[in-house]
């Protein structure tokens, strides 16, 4: 072990506190914390230990503690806030009116100022801030009502399993949500969605996220159809676009993952050199699809899947400047492995 300790919590209930079908039961949990020091010997502590004995970096407390539910706000908070932030106008006014009948020569600046903050006032009344909690809930039940409530069929169908004739590689970008683009219901489309729609090759290490869901896709959810979706004004195209020459990076992940795209880039470059900076990211965007069609050629079932002609493979291109929509299909010419 290193030099260096290391910290681990779990959460074990209190001896004799809770029995183990208890414990489902209640958020009361406690931490039991096992330390190993820097010479590689090992110090438990549990609650029944003093607080002094445990690290001085744990707390004798939960780590986590279920929050209180968010969905029905209690309106206090929100009101006492309201009401310090209108108390502070009232107070300025107040102060103002003071220095009004204190000293009669600053009437005509105090009395701008009292107009300015009566102003500013009634625009934060008429603009109130965006409020993630109350837009998560309208839109919940407006999905509900709209939808859920008037497709029993459908949605009783869903509750037994799913069965989507597609998978969808779309891009992070939140203006071309492909259920809305493409009118996906629910059950469709096993989507995936990620920086620039990229398809990274097979690695069951670097990428082993992407590879567990093109594996359940298509051997568990039997999908027909690879759809890879690229789109207009891509941010992450313009990124690997704009990756240095030189191999350097200023981002963490950014950089490193649109790189899977230079092959792209190159073809493009070599094509469309002469042509302006934007007129290249529009050409990368489409070029960057058929780079992640040929990626999901490196996946074996993918591979059989085509051979077997149990699934195909198609890229597409969603342009929201001008509203259209471009679906093409290559051709691959495989053939079975050779086994003599």
């Amino acid at each position: 072990m290193s030099s260096t300790a290391a910290l681990i919590s779990v959460f074990r209930p209190t001896s004799g506190e809770v029995s183990h079908h208890s414990l489902l039961q209640t958020p009361t949990l406690r931490p039991s914390v096992t330390a190993a020091t820097a010479g590689g010997s090992t110090a438990s502590a549990s609650l029944n230990n003093s607080s002094a004995s445990l690290p001085s970096l744990i707390r004798n407390q939960p780590v986590f503690a279920a929050p209180a539910p968010i969905i029905n706000p209690s309106s206090s908070s929100f009101s006492s806030r309201e009401n310090m932030s209108t108390k502070s106008y009232e107070d300025a006014i107040a102060g103002l009116n003071k220095l009004l009948s204190d000293k009669g020569e600053l009437a005509p600046v105090a009395a701008g100022k009292i107009e300015q903050i009566k102003s500013e006032l009634q625009t934060a009344d008429s603009k109130p801030g965006f409020d993630p909690v109350e837009r998560i809930k309208s839109g919940f039940i407006h999905f509900k009502r709209e939808k859920y409530e008037k497709n029993p069929a459908l949605f009783g169908e869903l509750a037994k399993g799913q069965h989507p004739k597609f998978m969808v590689f779309a891009c992070a970008d939140s203006r071309v949500c492909p259920s809305h683009v493409l009118d996906i219901q629910p059950g469709e489309a096993f989507v995936v969605r990620g920086v620039a729609n990229i398809v990274p090759p097979y690695d069951k290490t670097r990428y082993s996220g992407t590879g567990a869901a093109i594996e359940y896709a298509v051997l568990h959810l039997k999908v027909e159809n690879i759809v890879v979706i690229g789109h207009s004004a891509c941010g992450g195209i313009k990124a690997v676009m704009e990756v240095p020459e030189d191999g350097t990076t200023s981002t963490d992940f950014i950089e490193d993952w649109v790189k899977l795209l230079l092959p792209a880039r190159t073809k493009v470059k070599a094509e469309h050199g002469n042509s302006a900076l934007p007129e290249q990211i529009s050409s990368c965007e489409k070029e960057a699809v058929n780079v992640s069609l040929a990626n999901l050629l490196t996946y074996p079932f993918v591979r059989e899947g085509l051979l077997k002609k149990t699934l195909s493979l198609k890229g597409g291109y969603y342009d929201f400047v001008k509203g259209t929509f471009e679906l093409w299909g290559l051709e691959f010419g495989l053939s079975p492995a050779i086994t003599k």
